[in-house]
This record gives structure tokens, C-alpha cells and sequence, in this order.
């Protein structure tokens, strides 16, 4: 079985309950939303928090309860509708043009999850689906919780669109407090082992196959770079510095006048960011969100440092356990570390490597549709790892392989900090 969809839990009632607790977290994600707030798309890159609802939905459907005797689809229209990119399963609606469908509603869409969830719960509860079926549910579901995060990070760029700057969640600011002072942590390296380990539970296909990679000694920032850091970056010039930026990172600058991260805001001689609790003043010593490749590396460079690779962020944090800041925490934004050693290595934000999104040797993707769901993206993006604070906890691990164009921003990322040992 391809490792897509190499792992299911094998207790039926097990899965049924991981099955309804991911489908009722989607639900309340969007319970905070009017249906006018569901219905904006505001860039190709957001899709509609209504389109996110009924997408997770039609993957059960299409790839789970048409297989079923007798299953009657909700609408025969909805597969060209909530298809994204599986061109097997057939014709997709532009995405581009998302925020173009009035209809379904967001009451037929809340029907349709009604719908699908009889079904599913039907399925999983009288143990009809075989280990293999069992396999795509698990896959469904950590599919799902991949548009949670997107939701959420789609819905704080439709409301920073927004003159009234809407809040989805009211909560006081976290105290950033005093942080933890930056330090340089070394690592020998050597031979070492990346990707998934075989028999460990759900993964990606892209996590895999494990594979030998040889690292010469390098060291790690024991944090996220904070805002308060990212700032003297700006006051320095850092975005009318050519001789910092990549080619392409560099035209984007002058072409959009980038001057701070995404959704900094200038007020009064003083810098505001807009989260999804609304606008705050800028807290100095929370890590630095919503930068791209381009801003990313050009501040490391400034730093006479450079990005790690994912080879050295994975021989880091295999080690560690998967703990931190994640969606569970009611704030939804990264706080400032606080501790001894290594910190944020997983939650708070997606950390951008120096490594372009490339399959690992011996990759191979699943045959059918469901081969496409990563491996046709392998080219012009790069890797982020370790999770944000809107991703499910439990969604990631130390193989798990995030990716990005290089000028996308709206998405929850940071920077750490890498040098060769040399350096020091």
C-alpha cells in the first residue's frame, strides 16, 4: 500500500471518534463566521471558508462513500464544484472564481456535511469499510485538518481586506513578557537518517522514503526571529538593500513596495499588526509571522546567516517531542518563546527552510487519483516545517513536509536562524 495511505486505526470505533471530533472542530472553526464573512474570496490563494467546508466533505464522498452499495450522492454537481486539482476524479471549477458561487448556500453546504457525516458514521460504526477504505478515512481526515488551518488563514485575510478590520475571536493580547534572550546552538551533524520512519502511523507520501543524508556541522538559533529583531532589519534599510535580496525577491519589493511583514500596519509612527483578534500594537518579542521566502532569507542574510535545510531542522527535531503552540490554544498566533534551549520548533509558526519542495529518492506517488495529492506540486516551492499555532495539535510531526511558493505570505510563517559551525 503506498505510505499516502499506510496506516489506519484499526479499531472502527477508534476511527469513528477521531472521525466525528475532526468534523465537529471544522464545524465550530466556522461557527465565529456570519455567512457573508463565508462567501469572500479575496485572492487565487483564499478560497471561501464555505468552499473549505464543503471541499473536506466531497473527499468522503468521492473517495470513500461512492465506493459504498447503494450511497446516493448529495448533488451530482457538487464533484465539478468542490473538486480542487484531482484531474482523475475529473473537471474542477476555476479557483480563481470561488468566491463566485452565491450557491449552494451556506445552509446546503452545512446540509451536505450533515449528509456525508450520516453516511460516514453509518459506515465507520457498522465496520463496512475494508482496512484499505479505513486508510483514505485517516488520510481524509488529516486532509481536513489541513483546511482548518487554511480556513483560518484565509479568513484573517479576508477580514484585513476589510476597512472595519473584523475580529473572528475576541481575547486579550497574550503578554509577550520578556522572551528568551537569542543564542546560537551547535550540532556535530554526520550521518543521519530523514524522512518518516516505517510503521509509525499516518504520513504523507512526501515524508518518505527514509533516506541516508550526511550533514557537516552546523548551528541553530535557540528560537523564532521576534518582531522586535525583524524591525531593526527594516529601520537598517533591509528593503532598500538589493544586494540582500534573491533576483525575483528583490522585483516583488519594488513591484508591491514591500516596506514590513504582511498585515503590519502603520499608525502614528508606530507599527500595529492585525491578527485574527483584531489590530494590536506590535509585540517586540513575538516571533516575526507572515513572511515569505524572499523577506526570510534576505533577513538571514542581513544577519550574515542564512535558512536552515530541512535535513538539519529534521535531524533537530526528531529527537524532540511534538509539543508547543497549536490551534488548541485560544489565542491563534505564535507567543514569545520562554525557557532554556532549543524552543518553537513545533507550533507557533512554520519555520521556512532553505530547501526546494523535491521528492525524496526512491519516491514513488499512489497510483489513481489520490497520487496527485502531493507529488505534482514538487516544483518552484520551497519547505516549511514544524506546524503554527492555527494547526490542529497532533496534525504534525518531525517528518512533516509543508510547502509554499517563495512570495507567499498570507500563510502563518517565520525564520530561524542557521550557520555553518564554521561561522562561529
Amino acid at each position: 500500500m503506498p505510505q499516502i495511505l499506510k496506516q489506519a486505526e484499526a479499531d472502527p470505533a477508534g476511527l469513528l471518534a477521531r472521525y466525528n471530533e475532526v468534523r465537529d472542530t471544522s464545524t465550530a472553526l466556522a461557527a465565529a463566521l456570519a455567512p457573508e464573512d463565508m462567501v469572500v474570496q479575496t485572492m487565487d490563494d483564499v478560497s471561501p471558508a464555505k468552499w473549505h467546508l464543503a471541499h473536506v466533505t466531497w473527499f468522503f464522498e468521492t473517495f470513500v462513500l461512492k465506493s459504498l452499495d447503494g450511497y446516493q450522492v448529495f448533488h451530482p454537481q457538487f464533484e465539478v464544484l468542490f473538486n480542487s486539482y484531482y484531474n482523475a476524479v475529473g473537471p474542477q471549477y476555476p479557483r480563481p472564481r470561488r468566491g463566485l458561487l452565491s450557491r449552494p448556500t451556506v445552509e446546503q453546504v452545512m446540509e451536505y456535511r450533515a449528509y456525508v457525516d450520516q453516511a460516514m458514521t453509518a459506515a465507520l460504526a457498522g465496520d463496512m469499510l475494508d482496512p484499505d477504505v479505513r486508510a483514505v478515512v485517516e488520510l481524509g481526515l488529516h486532509h481536513e485538518q489541513q483546511h482548518q488551518e487554511l480556513l483560518l488563514m484565509d479568513i484573517k485575510h479576508v477580514f484585513f481586506q476589510n476597512p472595519l478590520l473584523p475580529v473572528y475571536r475576541d481575547a486579550e493580547p497574550v503578554a509577550a513578557g520578556a522572551g528568551s534572550e537569542f543564542r546560537w546552538l551547535g550540532f556535530e551533524g554526520g550521518e543521519s537518517q530523514q524522512g518518516v520512519r516505517s510503521n509509525t502511523g499516518f504520513s504523507f507520501d512526501n515524508e518518505g522514503p527514509r533516506h541516508a543524508v550526511r550533514l557537516a556541522p552546523f548551528e541553530l538559533g535557540n528560537r523564532l526571529v521576534t518582531n522586535s529583531e525583524y524591525q531593526e532589519f527594516i529601520e537598517a534599510g533591509g528593503y532598500r538593500e538589493p544586494s540582500l535580496w534573491l533576483s525575483d525577491g528583490w522585483a516583488l519589493v519594488r513591484e508591491e513596495d514591500w516596506q514590513a511583514p504582511f498585515y503590519w500596519v502603520r499608525r502614528d509612527g508606530r507599527w500595529f499588526e492585525f491578527t485574527l483578534h483584531g489590530l494590536h500594537p506590535v509585540q517586540p518579542n513575538t516571533p516575526v509571522s507572515h513572511l515569505s521566502f524572499f523577506e526570510a532569507d534576505a533577513y538571514a542574510s542581513w544577519r550574515q546567516a542564512r535558512l536552515p535545510t530541512e535535513s538539519e531542522w529534521e535531524f533537530v527535531a526528531a529527537g524532540l517531542p511534538v509539543t508547543g503552540n497549536f490551534l488548541d490554544n485560544p489565542w491563534l498566533g505564535p507567543m514569545a518563546a520562554a525557557g532554556e534551549g532549543l524552543q518553537q520548533v513545533f507550533g507557533d509558526l512554520w519555520e521556512w527552510t532553505a530547501s526546494p519542495y523535491q521528492a525524496y529518492p526512491g519516491f514513488r506517488p499512489a497510483a489513481g487519483a489520490l497520487g496527485e495529492y502531493n507529488g505534482k506540486f514538487m516544483c518552484s516551492q520551497m519547505v516549511l516545517r514544524g506546524g503554527c499555532a492555527v494547526t490542529p495539535a497532533g496534525h504534525v510531526r518531525a517528518s512533516y513536509r509543508n510547502f509554499f511558493y517563495p512570495h507567499q505570505r498570507w500563510m502563518f510563517s517565520g525564520v530561524r536562524l542557521a550557520r555553518d559551525a564554521a561561522a562561529g
